[in-house]
């Protein structure tokens, strides 16, 4: 670090992604990335034509991508902002409605903490329930930011609509953010709440169920007073935030949705399997509406168990985190990734 770092940032802990490996092949299990490639549609899309293109600026409003989310999500364009995938969004969220402090959980996704340090938000972080479930009366009353990932990760865990109804019916004085980066894979979304209270804002990613990881991409449902909150800052920081071969990438997969579905119950029948094998051998397995499972080894140590997957191919993902570190999260991969995951564990 120079010597010339803001004090107020010097002591910022980063996010720390997932390992992208390379050199040695892994089967990579550990950053819940589609084993899919992206829809036929998509790759059509962005062709020579399209790459010839770049050499001018993307459209600022993401018109044609928007009306197509709006589409899709049975909104208004004007309900719909676009981000550089969902940590963009998720970001601008956390600067704009958290000056008076952020509650979320304190087992959830890494980058809450790692905002409300960034932005120098007071964060107010809620213990899980024994079972590993979101407590909802946690989340009722004051005026903090209330952020919920449903399903939560790692746990893959989700609260039903009833219950996420709830805590934006009793926060009329703070905006309430769903991050549904993985709830197509089992939860139900909190989209169609949108339109009867202006203080939420949900928020969906292209990373998972559509194969775009790579392309950075995700999105935000809310209503109009919310997005122009997030475009005033998005044009104050970075007007050109997604290049044209996203925007046309984007498009065209959220179009595309017999692909979709497809990929997504693929995904869905493959975890079920895969956890009822886990279980058979033992292990203590969270219900996942996620694409991915949370499981603990009645033998191995969740620390163990990574290094010496590891050493035999497979790339898990291990928090070393208080109440969490017995636990792997294991991404579902192909049908044939998983069989050999099963013999890998078989033989340790």
């Amino acid at each position: 670090m120079s010597r010339f770092m803001s004090s107020r940032l010097s002591t910022l802990k980063p996010y720390t992604p997932g390992e992208q490996p390379r050199g040695r092949e892994y089967i990579k299990l550990n950053t819940n990335e589609s084993p899919f490639p992206p829809s036929e549609n998509v790759i059509k899309a962005v062709n020579s034509a399209a790459v010839s293109e770049l050499r001018l600026y993307s459209d600022p409003e993401c018109t044609e991508l928007r009306e197509a989310i709006a589409r899709y999500t049975g909104y208004q364009s004007k309900n719909i902002f676009v981000g550089n995938g969902s940590d963009e969004v998720l970001s601008f969220l956390f600067m704009a409605y958290g000056e008076n402090g952020v509650t979320y959980p304190s087992v959830s996704y890494g980058f809450y903490k790692v905002y409300c340090d960034l932005y120098g938000l007071e964060k107010h972080e809620k213990a899980l329930r024994e079972d590993f479930t979101v407590c909802p009366d946690d989340y009722i009353g004051g005026k903090s930011l209330k952020v919920i990932a449903n399903p939560n990760a790692p746990t893959g865990m989700a609260l039903g609509t009833d219950e996420i109804e709830r805590i934006v019916r009793e926060n009329p004085d703070s905006v309430v953010v769903i991050d549904e980066a993985y709830v197509d894979f089992g939860a139900e979304s909190a989209v169609g709440l949108v339109k009867n209270y202006p203080n939420l804002a949900v928020v969906q990613t292209f990373s998972k169920s559509r194969s775009l990881a790579g392309a950075r991409l995700g999105f935000c449902v809310a209503s109009e007073a919310l997005t122009d909150d997030l475009n005033r800052i998005k044009y104050s920081n970075n007007p050109y935030n997604i290049n044209r071969l996203t925007l046309i990438a984007g498009k065209a997969a959220i179009e595309d949705r017999e692909y979709f579905e497809k990929c997504r119950r693929e995904i869905i029948r493959v975890r079920e399997l895969f956890s009822q094998q886990l279980i058979e051998r033992g292990f203590a397995v969270l219900k996942s509406s996620a694409n991915f499972v949370f499981a603990k080894s009645p033998e191995i140590g969740g620390k163990e168990l990574y290094l010496r997957l590891k050493e035999k191919g497979f790339l898990i993902r291990h928090f070393d985190s208080d109440g969490i570190s017995d636990y792997n999260r294991i991404t579902i991969g192909l049908e044939d990734d998983m069989r050999s995951l099963i013999s890998a564990i078989d033989s340790l």
